[in-house]
This record gives structure tokens, C-alpha cells and sequence, in this order.
């Protein structure tokens, strides 16, 4: 085993180390690892040097086992393997490690349109410069991850170590395949809850954001895809962990098309560097969303009945795209169900991998789906629906990604986006003004 390549850059609780007690003592005593505490106590308060939960509520006491004590154990990543206060992190601090030499790593032979091409040379740049934050602000639908190519190619050939994050599972499984393709001769791993694809050796990692917390600085190039997105914008932790698994020269780079206002400021008073990337790669305009109103639509649905908004749109859409239904609650996809038989699908779906791969596949016309899958999926060519688009649930930065499902191909640029409603938000009028804006802004390049 290649130690340097299996523990560089990883933050581990022994159990999480396939190696036996003799082996870790012997890396222990030539000081290729070290220990750290796992739990610290400064001025009567917790804080967990794994997750960096610093949230007393989240520390509780039980007896342990191991050293016959009670002590405090965090219940902030209880998810990701309980952390007890009498145990240790372990962390490498030997030789850095070296991948494959490789002279031309990326094998993609597509072409960057004009827009893509000045952001993927801004990317490189700032890499190359050791800019320290870069915000890449382009349209769903404008191709934010060949933008990404010359910037890793670069830094894989420099035996630059590079992460891929993003809030949402569904996406590291999509873009696996695509990055694979690309860069056929580097080793790469994508990580989320049970995935199949850990190597732990790694030079290209694609990651959920959660997965980072056995990470600490190892990555030359951070990237994080929506940063805007739950639950990555909602946890603060998140984003620490993301910052912790980063080199101190790392280069960090933001994708979103929606980003939140704090983003936006920051850009606005110079804060933040920023490259926006107002138009899709086929040059097409964003889809505007119809609005239609439908009263007493939540107690229509709630009583499994069809909205006349939704029926009518049934009876017209044309078949030869496929359908994506939103709503704002799980509760909801059965009900909808009822007088759409479609499959479902939510965060909690055992089969939820399947069910998406089969849409994508056309093997399924129809899908009932929550949230997640507003962002980070490409299916070429859909209508997409959303029931009781004034729901709470859909923010502006959510309709307006919703909305950019449809319309993602150069082979059927358009689309059909309905918002089914009671009663207009203003979340519904700036994320249609956002999209406005977005096409008024691509129209003048």
C-alpha cells in the first residue's frame, strides 16, 4: 500500500484506517502519522475537531466502553461515525504523495464557446497564480463543468491534487461518468453516503459536501459546485469543512447559476472576483416560466384532485419530451400520483438512484419528484411542471433552477416551464425577473 497516497490529506478515526495495530504503532513511532484530539474543552465548551460542530446542544455524555468512563461524544456527525472524546484523529504528516506522471491528462476533444472559454481561462489563471477565490456565475444550461476541464488538466499534470464538491449525491453520480471519460488516465473517486466508487487513493475526488469532514488540507484546487444550495448555504459546518480540506495556497472556485445575495455583494463591492456567463452553450435563451393560477389549488391536491391548470396542460404538451413534476412535499407525490400515475421519487427513496437513471434513459416518461432534483441533472430534452410553486419550499434560487431543467439541448432548446399556483410570491416574480434578466444579458454578447 502506497501510505502517502491512502492517508495524505485525510483527518481519520482509527477505525476508518484498513491497517492493522502493529502497522499504525510503527507509523506512529517514525512519526509518518500523528495523533490528534478528537474532542476539545476550552473555557467549559466542546468543540468536535472532525465536523468543527461547536454547538454545545450538540454534545451529550455516555458511558464508554473502551475506557470505562463517561465522557462527551459529538452528535453533530453521529451520521458519518460516532466521535468519542477518549479517541484519537489520526493524520498523516509524511511524504507527499505522487501520482502518474501525465503529460496530457484531459482526452476531451469538444470546443468551449467564446463565454466558456474566457471563464475556463480565468479558472486556469487564478490556479495557476494561487488567486485565492473565484466565483463563477453562469445560466443553468451555460456548461459549467467543461469550463473546469483546462484548470484540472492543469492540475493534474502538475500533480496538483483537485476536489469537485457539491451539496447533492445525484450529482457526484452524474458527473462520474463524464469526468471518467475526460480524464481517463487519473485516478478518480467520487464519495457519498455508501458509495461503490472509493478507492481512497484519489487524485480527482468528486464529494458531497458532507464527505469532506475526513478531509484537512489536501487539496491544491477546491471546487464547489452550488454553493447556493441546501445544504451547503444552510450549514455553517460545511463550509468550514470545505475550507479545513484545503492546502493554505489552495485556489477556491464557486459555481452557481443563482447566487445568494451575501455572494452577490461581495461581488458587487469587489469582494469577491467573479466571471459571469450570461447565456447557454448553444446560445439558446433560458425558458420563461408560465404562470397559472389555480384556486384553492393546496386543497385540490390534498384532496387528490386534478388542478384544471395541470389537466390542460396534460391534454396539450406534446409527448416526444419527457415530464418533470415538482412538488414542495413528500406527502404530496402520492396524491399527485393519483391522477398522474408516474413514478416518484425523494431524498429517502431507496431506489432513488434507479428511478433516475431510468429517466434519464427514457425508460420512464413521467417523474414526480421533490427538490432534489432542481439542480446538478441534465436530461435533454423535458417539460417541466411545478405544483404550488408559491409553497414555501421554492425560493427564488430553486425556480429559477427548476426552471433551468428544460431546454438543455441544442436538439430542443426550448421547453415548457409552468408554475402552478394560488396566489403569486415574490419569489416567483424575481426568479422570473432573474431569468429575464439572464436572457436580456445573453442577447447583448
Amino acid at each position: 500500500m502506497n501510505f502517502a497516497q491512502f492517508l495524505s490529506g485525510k483527518l481519520l478515526l482509527p477505525h476508518e484506517i484498513p491497517l492493522s495495530t502493529p502497522t499504525i504503532a510503527y507509523l506512529l513511532k517514525n512519526n509518518q502519522i500523528a495523533e490528534l484530539p478528537s474532542i476539545t474543552q476550552h473555557h467549559k465548551r466542546y468543540q468536535c475537531q472532525r465536523c468543527c460542530n461547536n454547538n454545545q446542544q450538540l454534545f451529550a455524555n455516555l458511558p464508554c466502553a473502551r475506557c470505562q468512563t463517561e465522557h462527551v461524544y459529538c452528535r453533530h456527525c453521529i451520521a458519518t461515525g460516532r466521535v468519542l472524546a477518549c479517541e484519537k484523529l489520526i493524520r498523516w504528516q509524511g511524504e507527499k504523495p505522487r501520482w502518474t506522471s501525465q503529460e496530457t491528462p484531459c482526452s476531451w476533444d469538444g470546443s468551449l464557446t467564446k463565454h466558456q472559454q474566457h471563464a475556463a481561462e480565468a479558472i486556469q489563471e487564478a490556479l495557476k497564480t494561487n488567486q485565492q477565490e473565484l466565483l463563477i456565475w453562469a445560466v443553468c444550461g451555460a456548461g459549467k463543468t467543461e469550463m473546469l476541464f483546462p484548470a484540472i488538466n492543469f492540475a493534474i499534470k502538475e500533480n496538483k491534487r483537485v476536489c469537485l464538491a457539491t451539496p447533492r449525491a445525484d450529482v457526484v453520480r452524474e458527473l462520474l461518468p463524464r469526468m471518467k471519460q475526460a480524464f481517463p488516465q487519473t485516478e478518480i473517486e467520487a464519495l457519498y453516503a455508501d458509495s461503490p466508487d472509493r478507492t481512497e487513493i484519489g487524485q480527482l475526488i468528486l464529494s458531497t459536501t458532507h464527505q469532506l469532514i475526513r478531509y484537512q488540507q489536501a487539496f491544491d484546487l477546491m471546487i464547489i459546485d452550488e454553493i447556493d444550495a441546501f445544504p451547503f448555504h444552510h450549514d455553517p459546518t460545511l463550509p468550514l469543512l470545505a475550507n479545513r480540506a484545503c492546502q493554505k495556497h489552495a485556489t477556491r472556485i464557486y459555481l452557481t447559476a443563482t447566487p445568494r445575495p451575501v455572494q452577490q455583494k461581495k461581488i458587487a463591492r469587489k469582494k469577491l472576483p467573479a466571471i459571469f456567463v450570461p447565456i447557454r452553450y448553444h446560445g439558446h435563451p433560458l425558458p420563461i416560466p408560465q404562470e397559472k393560477i389555480e384556486f384553492h389549488l393546496r386543497k385540490k391536491l390534498d384532496r387528490k384532485k386534478v388542478p384544471h391548470a395541470f389537466q390542460q396542460f396534460i391534454n396539450t404538451r406534446s409527448t416526444t419530451r419527457q415530464l418533470l413534476i415538482f412538488v414542495p412535499t413528500i406527502s404530496l407525490l402520492e396524491k399527485v400520483r393519483s391522477f398522474c400515475p408516474a413514478e416518484t421519487v425523494h431524498a429517502g427513496d431507496p431506489d432513488r438512484k434507479e428511478k433516475v437513471n431510468l429517466f434519464r434513459e427514457k425508460k420512464i416518461d413521467i417523474l414526480i419528484t421533490t427538490t432534489i432534483l432542481e439542480r446538478g441533472v441534465t436530461f435533454p430534452s423535458v417539460d417541466v411542471v411545478v405544483l404550488d410553486a408559491g409553497h414555501q419550499v421554492f425560493d427564488e434560487a430553486a425556480l429559477v433552477q427548476i426552471a433551468g431543467r428544460a431546454g438543455r439541448s441544442p436538439n430542443d432548446p426550448t421547453g415548457n416551464v409552468i408554475f402552478i399556483h394560488q396566489g403569486k410570491t415574490e419569489q416567483i416574480e424575481q426568479a422570473i425577473a432573474q431569468i429575464n434578466m439572464m436572457n436580456k444579458k445573453g442577447a447583448k454578447l
